[in-house]
């Protein structure tokens, strides 16, 4: 039998405890890059001791996403946002939002993430060489994953 491992019908739902705090549902991704991405996250590590015995352990990391969505798009305008309101910068106050990620998989399986916050954005429309508008990115960095 085959497995299925299709991605097409993935949604994404993202609560941002001020800015959004009824949340808002992203689903217009982008096709030249990964629609979703999620990093390998280093959760231990290890040494050898001075006669070759190995030692470890535990790591605490944060639990990357990166969000990749079509330009102009009503998904990226509530992301520029959400990316917005949490700049710092002179004169400007931060929404400090705590933000929750919910994934939701063609094949009915679920991944939350909790406790997190917007790292990077881009705040001017890139055109490539193309001339086409380039993806946007949004990069979230996650507390737990429920």
């Amino acid at each position: 039998m085959a497995t299925n491992v299709t991605g097409f019908g993935v949604t994404i739902s993202i609560i941002a405890s001020t800015t959004f705090p009824v949340g808002f549902p992203v689903t217009q991704f982008a096709d030249d890059s990964d629609p979703l991405d999620m990093a390998s996250v280093q959760i231990a590590d290890t040494a050898m001791g001075l006669n070759g015995d190995l030692v470890s352990w535990a790591k605490a990391n944060t639990l990357p996403v990166v969000l990749n969505v079509i330009p102009g798009s009503e998904d990226d305008l509530n992301l520029q946002i959400l990316a917005d309101a949490n700049r710092v910068g002179a004169g400007k106050a931060s929404a400090y939002d705590s933000i929750t990620l919910t994934a939701v998989y063609p094949d009915g399986s679920i991944v939350t993430f909790t406790g997190g916050v917007i790292t990077d954005a881009m705040f001017g429309k890139s055109v490539s060489s193309a001339g086409r508008l380039k993806t946007r990115s949004y990069a979230f960095r996650f507390e737990q994953k429920v």
